[in-house]
């Protein structure tokens, strides 16, 4: 069973095709028609909604070193209703834009509208109307988010509550309007903040959009685990059968809570479709038709959203990963964490990676989408991967299958048994959406070691929008000289879109190894890329495009190593 709340009403649900959208569901099975559908794709922002995270759902990631909690997620957030399957709304409100305004009478001339609502008329901020509840979502959401942190910082506390030009656009940046024109919507969003503020001058009253769960049924029967270690009370019980959360016509989802659970019903479903957030599997249902007939719900296993620091040189799988890291420690990130919940820990150890992410996808997409789902997913013009191979990064797999001799004495006291595997990331891909993943496999984590201090990442994407959009080709070069800062010791180019699977440029590597650190060894490099690929003609960019950018971008690195060996040495 899954359980969720709709605008403030419980929903139960047992008997649902599984490959149900939250749109699907909101529009056809709820009658719920102002979330609108539009591209279908996660796109263009009209099926925009807006949840929230329940109490009694994990709101944390843990940092499994220090066993620190640090809330990375806001207390709202949005998503693209027409690719997110309504499993995923399990243990969530889920909030559509006829729920902002205070209106219990239900009567249109008597409704107090949200602020985000009431700046979209008083800015005439919507003209054929068909984006604008999606836009009002999304508007809505950095409201709330920005009130409720207003209510905690009481030093500055009207400082707080003003949103900025630049958080306005960030917010809006997954919405596409083709008649309006965002002046008018832009400035919607710069007035949500006095519209506030005066009705709580005036007292007037403002719905609460959050919901407290404190007594309810879903917050006593429902646990989360937060760490990798199982809970204490599983430890020592002979694990029961897990019954799948939504059965309809032979077709079944599981959401399985703990490892255990994930390596139990993966192993005795191998061939199941494996789903985190979804943000590029959805579309096999909306755009391809697909009608999966089981899926494994990954939201559910906590432990798979932890993060910690390691000492790489002391892990007994380091030899097997092939990494010769300068600097011994290492980031684990859980493959289940998504962008969002990354983005803190990126802009503390990775400054240069975190920056990237405001030009990966939109905010919709990046409260969703996971680390271990854009791997997993092979895509050649994936942002993450050049990055992470750049970095020299590590994948951890895996391997389930049954235990046809289980006993009472195993000691891992689970149906299936198991075998993990650490590969450098540069072995993982194999072909154009073939990677070391079989039946019954999953990513557990991701490995990178930390960048000291003669190193130096340079991340450059290159799309035809700023934000939101794919990429033509992405270069991530990790480069490391030597002690003086004259000479190129080591070097890392990661590729996006330029190959049928994410690569390194291993010659254009080796060209750099052992030059003087200037951007004519630069310049020399970028003529061999050619050596390493060849790249395709599509719609976003041709072969030569590519190629010439690319090269381009490899000496603007050299460029800018120059520029911070200069600044360092002043």
């Amino acid at each position: 069973m899954i359980s969720f709340y709709l605008n403030g009403k419980r929903h139960e649900l047992t008997q649902l095709n599984p490959n149900t959208t939250v749109l699907e569901y909101l529009r056809l099975h709820e009658g719920q028609t102002d979330t609108k559908e539009g591209c279908g794709s996660g796109d263009c922002g009209a099926c925009t909604v807006m949840v929230q995270r329940l109490p009694n759902t994990s709101q944390q990631v843990l940092n499994t070193e220090n066993g620190d909690e640090k809330n990375t997620t806001p207390s709202f957030y949005t998503i693209n209703s027409c690719i997110t399957l309504v499993s995923l709304m399990d243990g969530h409100h889920l909030m559509t834009a006829s729920y902002l305004a205070d209106n219990p009478e239900n009567h249109p001339d008597r409704a107090l509208l949200h602020p985000a609502q009431q700046a979209m008329v008083d800015c005439h901020g919507s003209q054929c109307g068909f984006c604008t509840p999606g836009f009002v979502m999304s508007l809505a959401c950095v409201y709330e988010n920005n009130r409720i942190q207003a209510s905690k910082n009481t030093a500055n506390q009207r400082d707080a509550k003003q949103l900025s030009y630049d958080e306005v656009v960030a917010s809006i940046s997954g919405n596409l309007c083709r008649c309006t024109g965002y002046r008018p919507i832009i400035e919607a969003g710069l007035l949500m903040s006095d519209i506030g503020q005066q009705r709580e001058a005036e007292q007037s009253a403002v719905k609460d959009l959050t919901i407290s769960l404190a007594t309810d049924a879903m917050a006593s029967t429902k646990e989360s685990a937060v760490s990798n270690n199982e809970p204490t009370e599983l430890q020592n019980q002979e694990p029961k059968a897990i019954a799948p959360a939504l059965n309809d016509a032979g077709r079944q989802l599981y959401m399985p809570k703990t490892l255990d659970e994930l390596n139990q019903v993966l192993a005795a479903n191998p061939k199941a479709t494996i789903w985190a957030g979804g943000t590029d599997l959805g579309l096999s249902v909306t755009q391809h038709l697909v009608d999966h007939e089981v899926i494994i719900q990954l939201s559910g296993v906590e432990a798979l959203k932890s993060w910690s620091l390691f000492d790489a040189n002391s892990d007994s799988n380091n030899a097997e990963a092939g990494n010769d890291q300068v600097s011994s420690q290492s980031l684990m990130l859980g493959a289940g964490m998504s962008y969002q919940q990354m983005l803190p820990i990126l802009e503390q150890y990775f400054p240069s990676f975190a920056q990237v992410f405001e030009r990966i996808a939109s905010p919709q997409i990046r409260n969703m989408g996971t680390i271990g789902g854009n791997i997993a997913n092979a895509s050649p013009i994936g942002d993450l991967p050049p990055i992470l191979l750049a970095l020299d990064a590590s994948i951890h797999l895996r391997h389930c299958v049954p235990n046809r001799e289980k006993s009472s004495s195993d000691s891992n006291n689970s149906d299936a048994i198991y075998t993990d595997e650490i590969i450098p990331l540069s072995e993982f891909f194999l072909d154009y959406k073939k990677t070391k993943l079989q039946a019954g496999s999953y990513v557990v984590a991701i490995h990178i070691p930390l960048i000291h201090d003669n190193q130096h990442l340079f991340i450059h994407k290159i799309s035809k929008r700023y934000e939101d959009d794919i990429s033509a080709c992405l270069l991530a070069a990790r480069i490391d000289v030597s002690a003086d800062g004259m000479t190129i010791e080591d070097a890392k180019l990661g590729l996006g879109g330029m190959a049928a699977i994410p690569l390194l440029a291993v010659r254009c590597q080796q060209a750099l190894i052992g030059q003087s650190a200037e951007v004519a060894s630069f310049e020399k490099a970028a003529q061999v890329l050619s050596a390493d690929v060849t790249p395709m003609t599509d719609v976003r960019a041709s072969r030569e495009y590519r190629s010439h950018v690319v090269q381009r971008l490899l000496v603007k690195c050299g460029k800018q190593l120059v520029a911070d060996s200069q600044i360092e040495t002043t």
